[in-house]
């Protein structure tokens, strides 16, 4: 008789792992402390153990006499850790009365025996939530079984961070400017803007993964990450500490302010001037300022004083005054920003005037943890002319793209990832970059083609004409397979429609209030 097969128990991925080890402390913390517990052991974890295979080559390597010299780590971006810092003294005594003091004591050590992690570890964070032993040893335990060093090109803190963003943001219903930005769209704006050398700056960088997917970029395109400088800013403090620890265990030095501070109210970076900007500020963030607070900033310099209802312009002029001279932003912001009134709408015109604003790109639904509203990329260029080919350089008359913004429509890319959330593909990336290349970079053959329903290239006069609104699809040809409807007049007709009837009503109001009048009936409406 065949002996049947025994079914194979499928192994835990890395995400299910860490989910469990989050339901271990389920009723004993807010659900919003669980991924800054979780990261803070899963770094303690990934630093223990690049640090004992560090030390295991020194000895392998007859230097032994050096495995407690903390030079002898640094020079290899490894952090040196005395012995009650270590996992394995943690896992030792993780089922004590006093093992949450214990983390602390060995976060506190790590950061006071490494110059590159001050600022960056939890204080006191463990005793102060009074977590129940059990089920701290328990987390222990889950994350002991993790291997940290499979692969030594992972983005451990990222990913987890990104994993419990995306299972608790929604859950906590907290502020849109702490979640993470999906690495495919930060990869996207990575390939547009190309931030191969410079200053690359963030002005609310969460959790530095702006930082990190640039570096991704710069190593997958063969450049030296040597040779890009780091700055950037967090409002929230657990946040602030996690960007640190992201970047320190990357080995990239940077410089994110001396705590966490409002980017607004007390700019750490004064006199910077980047030569890149990546961003994902918080969407439509109000009362920002007080009524007369920063009016007379030297951010708005040239500009109207943005709003104090809506922080969206006041991130966009924030950014557009650290850049450099040929400095380049890429940036998320809601939908609403395309087409503001009155104050928006003058700060809005003045950087269409100015040259600015070189693509508009709006993404697909479905592609932030905590919302599934549509939004916008912006890219502005401050000098567009370094990025076109001279008139000596052409056989033929061209249009000018310094006059000019592309506008792309992306809402039918993307694939589905995680059952209900959209993320842009390699092919994807690849295609989108091509076609904002290809608009910038004229040549003589002018390669570049306006297509329906995806981009089109609008002059400065066509946007003017409709009153500087930056709404992609009052450029972008739709087409109606069906009727082939021309929407904009369409909505036009029906504004008049509208127009009409409610005059017909104000008339067919104003003679029956006449009729009851002369019956002796004074109504009043």
């Amino acid at each position: 008789m065949a002996k049947k097969p025994t079914s194979k128990k499928k192994e835990k991925s890395f995400e299910e792992t860490l989910w469990d080890t989050a339901n271990k402390l389920r009723g004993s913390v807010e659900s919003s402390e669980y991924k800054h517990i979780v990261l803070s052991l899963i770094f303690l974890k990934f630093i223990s153990d690049t640090f004992e295979t560090h030390k295991k080559k020194l000895i392998d390597a007859g230097q032994e006499k050096y495995v407690d010299l903390v030079q002898a780590y640094a020079k290899d971006n490894v952090f040196y850790l005395p012995e009650e810092a270590r996992w394995s003294f943690i896992k030792h005594y993780a089922k004590q009365e006093d093992i949450a003091i214990k983390i602390d004591t060995a976060l506190s050590t790590i950061e006071k025996t490494n110059k590159a992690l001050k600022g960056a570890l939890p204080d006191n964070y463990f005793s102060r939530l009074g977590l129940d032993v059990s089920k701290l040893s328990s987390l222990i335990d889950e994350i002991n079984n993790i291997n940290t060093l499979a692969n030594p090109h992972e983005d451990v803190v990222g990913r987890v961070y990104e994993y419990f963003l995306s299972k608790f943001a929604i859950a906590e219903g907290k502020g849109k400017g702490e979640f993470y930005t999906p690495k495919s769209i930060v990869n996207l704006i990575a390939e547009l803007i190309e931030p191969y050398k410079g200053k690359i700056y963030d002005p609310c960088c969460g959790s530095g993964g702006m930082f990190i997917q640039s570096m991704k970029f710069i190593e997958n395109h063969k450049g030296n990450k040597k040779d890009i400088s780091i700055y950037g800013q967090e409002y929230t403090g657990t946040t602030y500490k996690l960007a640190k620890m992201n970047l320190a265990i990357r080995g990239l030095s940077a410089n994110l302010g001396v705590a966490a501070k409002d980017t607004f109210a007390h700019d750490q970076h004064p006199t910077l001037k980047a030569d890149f900007i990546m961003a994902n500020p918080p969407f439509n963030q109000k009362d920002w300022r007080a009524e007369t607070e920063l009016n007379d900033d030297h951010r708005w310099s040239g500009y109207t004083t943005p709003p104090k209802s809506n922080a969206n312009y006041g991130w966009i002029l924030h950014m557009v005054s650290k850049l450099s001279e040929n400095g380049v932003a890429g940036f998320i912001l809601s939908n609403g920003a395309l087409s503001g009134d009155d104050t928006e709408q003058e700060i809005r015109q003045k950087l269409i005037e100015n040259n600015l604003i070189e693509a508009i790109i709006i993404l697909p639904q479905n592609m932030f943890y905590a919302t599934n509203i549509s939004v916008t990329l912006w890219i502005i260029n401050k000098n567009k002319k370094s990025r076109f080919v001279s008139y000596e350089d052409c056989d033929r008359n061209y249009r000018n793209r310094e006059e000019e913004i592309l506008f792309m429509d992306l809402r039918q890319r993307g694939e589905p990832f995680e059952k209900k959330f959209v993320q842009f593909s390699k092919q994807d990336i690849q295609e989108i970059a091509h076609t904002f290349h290809t608009w910038q970079q004229v040549k003589a053959d002018d390669q570049y083609q306006n297509i329906a329903e995806y981009c089109y290239s609008a002059t400065k006069d066509e946007i003017a004409s409709k009153d500087f609104s930056l709404v992609p699809s009052k450029y972008i040809e739709f087409v109606n397979r069906d009727e082939n409807i021309n929407f904009d007049q369409k909505m036009h007709e029906l504004k008049q429609d509208f127009s009409e009837l409610l005059i017909q009503e104000k008339k067919s109001k104003d003679q029956l209030l006449h009729i009851f009048k002369e019956l002796g009936y004074d109504i009043k409406l």
